[in-house]
């Protein structure tokens, strides 16, 4: 695999720079359950912002490279 950057051009080119977890359950294939774990147990670090999460569109695709 590439670097972070040259990943983050080819990768989820259709989602904005930061995420909700909907969209992060899409992004990844996975449920919400383990969306919102992936994310309180920092495996996928976000922010919080209000009462939502927002993800870095970066540290998915860190997570899913496994360069984080």
């Amino acid at each position: 695999m590439g670097t972070i950057r040259e990943n983050y051009q080819m990768m989820f080119t259709s989602y904005p720079d930061l995420v909700t977890i909907k969209q992060l359950t899409k992004m990844l294939g996975i449920g919400v359950t383990l969306a919102y774990r992936l994310v309180k147990n920092n495996t996928i670090p976000a922010l919080k912002v209000g009462r939502e999460y927002k993800i870095p569109k970066r540290n998915v695709i860190a997570y899913l490279t496994n360069q984080n």
